[in-house]
């Protein structure tokens, strides 16, 4: 047992003696593509969502230096036809290359040191197969092949490190690439070293132009896991799951967490953060924890192509269309908005909806590192938007309509000019970024469906707080009055039916052909039910 070379089961142990979520269905998935052309598997997700973990629990299947039986016993891989086919059957060779780069004397060394270490650890397990003087892993690998048979699986955990840590080393880059195809890149020494590798980052596969760096790897990304889509991060009825164990309330775990959707699954949650609320019984925002909102500010202050525009719409609950497909899978080579946009959905700070091509901030958690990070400069208007919009609620359970209407006025017209100013859409965005604090007390909900009609906007209450729900409609070239008809004509109940009698009724117009000092002049009418 080494560290490079067979790493043994201690990692996988340590996680299955806490709170655990069986994910070793991805085992049978790798067992399926050992030995044929799909044997190079390479799985992107952002921080927080359980990369490393993965890696762990495949070392600890594989590694035939230890036996792993128990640890997997009663689990989903445990009940599959290949579990016996391939436990503890293999030479592993696990790569974390954080620990490279940060136990490295110098950054630009990472490659070299990395190849010698891996082979002296080789060199004591095969010491008849390998030259003292061997310096190409590779080379190292096939030696061993040819005098024994012997096939290894490679575990490669936050493979594209180097990209972000040495983002301007291009020397660097290029010599990690010339490792990775020659370990890699098909052919003869592939076929006969390698059984089968899985590969994990944050970011998918480099790409040079429109073409993959190491090309004969299947990819699967935060914006087409396809059939890992489960393994992202927890699913619904995961999280329901771990909810009723812990006596945890399921809905606010929903508001803080969920949000990243996929064609083949539309809940998937955040798993770190699910992990620490279960741990310390209580829901809060653990990305800023784990992630400064440098990191993300960054990125948005590049007003690439109308990116502020962007981030501005979906701070107010709208999605923006994107092409994808220019992103070259790194952190500095941004020619566009989407660039950036796509490299965020990476990141985790964004989710994609690949059925419509659009991408949105997927819950209150993320919301927050967003709010955090348009403090300051170019983001005046919308950051003294949210800075007052305690204020706003507070007027609005008062049931203060002129002030409310002054207030949206101002929103409506400093933050959403980038839009088509006279639709609802426009005043919608206005109205959710003027809330936008609402969300500690309300889950606010988008044209939730009640009664015979739909809400534009419903504020329902946590369940921490004595504060009335609100239903919000919105109208242009109308009246308010014409808004709280609507309401009343909707009998909007459903969801909202138990709080009749703690309920506020809120109409909103703005008038966008009036002149003068009438001029886009928004009006509110408030009524208590």
């Amino acid at each position: 047992m080494g560290t490079y070379l067979n790493p043994g089961c201690k990692g996988f142990q340590t996680i299955r003696n806490g709170i655990y979520v069986d994910k070793t269905g991805l085992i049978d998935y790798v067992n399926s593509t050992i030995n044929t052309p799909l044997k190079l598997t390479s799985f992107s997700r952002p921080r927080r969502f359980g990369k490393s973990f993965a890696a762990k629990m495949l070392c600890a299947y594989y590694d035939k230096s230890c036996d792993s039986r128990l640890l997997f016993e009663g689990l989903e891989i445990a009940k599959k036809n290949s579990f016996e086919k391939y436990l503890n059957k293999y030479d592993v060779v696990y790569l974390d290359m954080t620990w490279f780069i940060s136990t490295a004397r110098c950054i630009s060394e990472v490659v070299k040191e990395l190849q010698k270490k891996v082979i002296e650890e080789l060199q004591e397990e095969y010491p008849s197969c390998l030259k003292k003087r061997e310096t190409i892993l590779a080379d190292a690998l096939l030696s061993i092949s040819h005098k024994t048979g012997r096939e290894f699986i490679f575990i490669i955990d936050e493979w594209d490190a180097i990209f972000r840590e040495a983002k301007e080393n291009d020397a660097l880059q290029k010599e990690y690439i010339q490792l990775l195809r020659g370990l890699f890149k098909g052919g003869t020494a592939t076929d006969e070293t390698i059984a089968a590798a899985y590969m994990t980052g944050i970011l998918p596969v480099k790409k040079y132009g429109n073409e993959s760096a190491v090309s004969d790897f299947k990819e699967f990304t935060m914006t087409s896991p396809a059939r890992l889509t489960r393994y992202v991060g927890f699913t619904e009825q995961e999280v329901k799951k771990l909810c009723r164990t812990c006596h945890m309330s399921f809905d606010e775990m929903s508001a803080w967490y969920d949000g990243y959707s996929f064609k083949r699954m539309q809940h998937v949650y955040s798993p770190n953060s699910v992990m620490n609320a279960l741990q310390d019984e209580e829901i809060q925002n653990y990305w800023r924890k784990s992630e400064t909102f440098e990191s993300l500010k960054q990125y948005i202050d590049r007003n690439f192509d109308g990116l502020k525009d962007s981030i501005i719409l979906m701070l107010g609950g709208q999605r923006v269309k994107i092409d994808i497909g220019t992103f070259q899978n790194d952190i500095s080579s941004f020619e566009s908005r989407d660039d950036i946009l796509t490299l965020l959905i990476h990141l985790g700070y964004l989710a994609y909806d690949q059925s419509e091509k659009e991408v949105y901030i997927p819950n209150r958690e993320v919301a927050e590192v967003f709010q955090s990070s348009v403090k300051g400069g170019k983001w005046e208007p919308v950051e003294r938007a949210i800075s007052q919009s305690e204020e706003l609620l507070d007027a609005t359970l008062r049931c203060d309509s002129e002030t409310v209407a002054r207030s949206l006025e101002l929103v409506h017209e400093e933050c959403t000019s980038v839009l088509k100013y006279n639709d609802e859409n426009s005043l919608a965005c206005a109205i959710y970024i003027a809330y936008y604090t609402a969300r500690n007390h309300y889950l606010l909900v988008r044209e939730l469906p009640s009664g015979k009609g739909f809400a534009d906007y419903a504020f329902i209450p946590g369940k921490n707080t004595d504060k009335p729900a609100i239903i919000v409609e919105l109208k242009y070239d109308k009246n308010a009055d014409t808004a709280i008809r609507q309401i009343h004509e909707n009998r909007y109940d459903g969801k909202l039916k138990d709080y009749f009698g703690n309920l506020l009724l809120v109409g909103i117009d703005y008038d966008k052909d009036a002149k003068g000092k009438s001029a886009k002049k928004h009006s509110c009418v408030i009524e208590r039910q």
